[in-house]
């Protein structure tokens, strides 16, 4: 293994980090910034989907891009624009400017979320192993991190304003000491042919001509918006289910976020490991099982602490998944991986969205605890759909055509 590969792993890890932790600051400080706009909670519903917008238009953009410059040139790129943006919520006076920024701030987390992503495939491509999962759990790490230090710095009296912009700083930072260790763009294949080295072929541009997206990229866009979808019912309905429908109290009831997100961001440091015994249909075959069969134990269950249970077992089952889709994505065509992962990561972070707008009407029919059995249906789905992740054979045309060239 040799040093600059190791030294790529070790940068990609800090720009998880980083945009884990950029986007979990803006999170611990959403009260703050709707205090100080005067805004409702309705309105800023509303705005987030303006973030959600923003973060799918920069995926789509910032994926043909990487393939066509290199992630070497975007990811740094992305994450001083990510970086920069989270100032911007705090600038804002009234809604409008709010939405502005969000969308801003959307759009530099979705250019540094696709192109981290791609990269993060370069490094397993040379690592010829799963390494995918753990770059994932940093990202979860991250948030976690924000939280803590957000909470500290609340506590401490610090100005919105002053606060986030140390995180800007901070990200800038990272991102200069982490850029020089990014890999240059691979060697173009040029027909979507593998190849695993690593070497860089200098900053040039790379041909990336517009190629029709496969059919099997599409499945695992769609599996990974059902279980990201899955996650953000997690994120905005568990705390919600155990204080409306079991009646615990507020204090209890946030161990069900708690005990999913620590599950899942434990999961996905095992991941890696797992899938490299067993393979990736494996990992979501019976991953997404578990999940379901967790869910439906803490939906179904009267008491908080199965209830608990279920709500960590759900995080867990899903912990490994979705990267795994991601990896996929990414190695079913060198060439063209940049924009195979925007197309997973959007439709994704689209099912993360979908998650409260989902369950919620879905409420005003049946109690909450039932209308959780539709995430617990949409996990088996995944789990039925798994053999999609394994990589089409060569085709025989390929084969011949190696031959030829092996030949000569």
């Amino acid at each position: 293994m040799n040093a600059s590969l190791k030294a790529a792993r070790r940068a990609t890890f800090a720009f998880f980090a980083l945009n884990g932790f950029v986007m979990g600051a803006w999170i611990v400080h959403i009260p703050a910034v709707e205090s100080r706009t005067g805004i409702s909670h309705a309105v800023l519903g509303w705005l987030l989907l303006l973030l959600g917008a923003g973060a799918f238009a920069g995926m789509q953009l910032c994926g043909r891009l990487t393939d066509r410059v290199g992630a070497r040139r975007v990811v740094p790129a992305g994450a001083v624009l990510c970086s920069a943006a989270v100032v911007l919520p705090a600038l804002a006076v009234d809604a409008a400017t709010l939405g502005a920024a969000l969308f801003l701030l959307g759009f530099g987390n979705g250019c540094l979320d696709v192109s981290m992503n791609t990269h993060a495939v370069q490094v397993e491509r040379g690592y010829g192993r799963p390494v995918m999962s753990a770059f994932h759990a940093v990202f979860s790490l991250g948030g976690v991190l924000a939280a803590l230090v957000g909470a500290r710095l609340v506590t401490w009296g610090w100005d919105l304003g002053v606060t986030l912009t140390a995180v800007a700083v901070t990200g800038l930072v990272v991102t200069l000491c982490a850029t020089p260790a990014l890999l240059g763009p691979p060697v173009p294949t040029g027909g979507g042919a593998r190849s695993d080295g690593t070497a860089a072929a200098g900053d040039g541009a790379r041909p990336a001509g517009r190629r029709r997206t496969p059919r099997r990229v599409w499945a695992l866009a769609v599996l990974a918006l059902l279980l990201m979808l899955c996650e953000g019912v997690a994120n905005d309905w568990s705390v919600l289910h155990l204080e409306d429908v079991l009646g615990a109290p507020a204090a209890t009831a946030a161990f069900a976020y708690g005990a999913f997100a620590t599950a899942m961001t434990v999961g996905r440091l095992l991941t890696d490991r797992v899938a490299a015994r067993t393979g990736p249909v494996f990992v979501v075959r019976y991953g997404a099982s578990a999940a379901g069969v967790g869910l439906a134990v803490a939906a179904l269950s009267p008491w908080v602490a199965p209830a608990l249970v279920g709500w960590a077992v759900f995080g867990l089952g899903l912990s490994g998944c979705v990267p795994q889709f991601f990896s996929a994505a990414g190695h079913a065509d060198e060439d063209a991986a940049g924009a195979h992962v925007s197309r997973v990561a959007g439709l994704g972070y689209l099912g993360m969205l979908a998650g409260p707008a989902v369950i919620g009407p879905l409420t005003h029919l049946v109690p909450l605890n039932l209308a959780l059995l539709l995430p617990v249906a949409l996990c088996a789905v995944a789990a039925a759909a798994a053999g999609v992740l394994r990589a089409d054979p060569p085709r025989e045309a390929d084969r011949s055509g190696r031959c030829r060239t092996e030949a000569v």
